[in-house]
């Protein structure tokens, strides 16, 4: 490895030390070889709203199929999604759990106990698309 990598390798350590210890972050590992990456971690969230938010596994699914299918609409600018995305974060994503019952707002981020959300880092995540993308830190 040259000088540069060592450099960057190094400050990279110093960021996931940093995430761990002092912000309390989940250590995810390095993804860089991981299959299936994304930029939604279906699982990582269902785990978290049916674990940690209380959420039924049936609100669960089509909740993340409504934030699946916002992030994923091509016909849109990436202005226009990101938009989209921000507020199903914000203000929740609203959903029925059955044909005739009411709509309920599920919360993807617990505002109102910061403290209970899944804090967690990995390194090197590769997310395939349209574009290839490989940031050396991502966080959730």
């Amino acid at each position: 490895m040259n000088q540069v990598g060592q450099a960057e390798r190094q400050t990279q350590n110093r960021i996931v030390q940093l995430f761990q210890q002092q912000l309390k972050y989940r250590y995810l590992g390095n993804w860089q070889d991981r299959p299936n990456n994304s930029n939604i971690e279906t699982d990582l969230l269902t785990t978290f709203l049916r674990d940690k938010q209380g959420y039924s596994n049936s609100i669960i699914t089509k909740a993340l199929d409504e934030l699946n299918k916002v992030a994923g609409d091509q016909s849109k600018g990436l202005y226009d999604i990101n938009k989209e995305v921000y507020s199903l974060l914000r203000y929740g994503v609203k959903v029925k759990e059955e044909v005739g019952e009411n709509t309920q707002t599920l919360w993807l981020i617990n505002w109102e106990e910061p403290q209970e959300n899944d804090f967690a880092i990995a390194e090197e995540v590769t997310v395939k698309g349209e574009n290839t993308k490989r940031p050396d830190i991502v966080s959730s």
